[in-house]
């Protein structure tokens, strides 16, 4: 076979995937979609976005965990504890922050329902990725971490099989996206006219240091190199309007760069649009035969 009839037979496997792939929910048998029963963790502007979207695609949200001063708001459908979670639930997405997680997160999976999470950084605390660990291994299910406000990390997973030499993730927001951060101690975000840079160090020590900013750095740490040897830069930039993300990588495979500019979600300016939308996704793939 020649180059020309390789190509032509490369092009055709892809156009077939693509048809496949964007008929799935078309009726042609290539898929059969589950009605699953959801329930969310949070009630922010990813969870609102993650609940629109997975009622529009037929799903039911029957339940939502918030704190307990928030349940009269909707009693019939907010609990505050794993334990009034119904017994049917057949899927968890949390949406609310690194100390949800880690205490919703073990009784979850200990029930032996699966959970979908985009609070990434908070497995760089060694005793929380134990606790979720030792409670997944009990129950027999899963942690599934959604990509978040990122993207190419299957690439970086991938890129693992060989050596992977270097990996490094630089992190732009513009100023009101540090604020409530870490950053604030040591700029003043008000009065910036020049990009600075607040922080560089590893991707376990902006994890921990920035709960609420560093999930990228954690999701690409934990794609490539891991948490203690993923270089982490972050910059307050006020020339700039949308969060930029970049990762760099070199290894046996070659050379790689990757750099995103993402919007945020309407109803919060500090909420990734992308991080909300990795969510749905990955609850369509755990939906699919055909993944990609």
């Amino acid at each position: 076979m020649g180059s020309r009839d390789v190509g032509i037979s490369f092009f055709y496997t892809q156009a077939l995937l693509i048809l496949l792939y964007h008929n799935i929910d078309k009726g042609m048998g290539i898929s059969i979609r589950k009605t699953m029963k959801l329930a969310l963790i949070g009630k922010g502007a990813i969870a609102h976005y993650v609940k629109t979207a997975a009622t529009q695609s037929g799903h039911v949200v029957a339940a939502i965990l918030v704190r307990p001063e928030s349940v009269y708001q909707n009693p019939s459908l907010y609990v505050d504890a794993v334990m009034h979670l119904p017994d049917d639930i057949d899927l968890v997405i949390e949406c609310a922050g690194h100390q949800a997680l880690s205490s919703f997160g073990p009784d979850i999976l200990s029930r032996g329902i699966n959970l979908i999470t985009v609070s990434i950084g908070a497995l760089a605390d060694e005793q929380v990725l134990q606790n979720l660990e030792n409670a997944a291994i009990l129950g027999k299910s899963k942690l599934l971490l959604a990509s978040g406000a990122i993207g190419s990390l299957d690439c970086l997973k991938a890129a693992t099989i060989g050596k992977l030499q270097s990996v490094s993730y630089v992190g732009r927001k513009p100023p009101n996206g540090w604020k409530g951060s870490a950053a604030e101690s040591m700029l003043d975000l008000n009065s910036l006219i020049e990009p600075q840079t607040h922080f560089e160090g590893s991707a376990r020590q902006a994890a921990l240091e920035y709960p609420q900013n560093a999930n990228v750095a954690a999701a690409v740490a934990l794609a490539g190199l891991g948490m203690d040897h993923t270089k982490v830069c972050l910059i307050a930039d006020p020339t700039i309007e949308q969060n930029i993300h970049q990762i760099k990588a070199s290894g046996d495979f070659g050379q790689f760069m990757f750099q995103i500019q993402g919007n945020s979600l309407p109803d919060n300016p500090r909420s990734s649009a992308l991080a909300a939308m990795s969510v749905v996704a990955k609850l369509d793939q755990l939906n699919a035969t055909i993944e990609i």
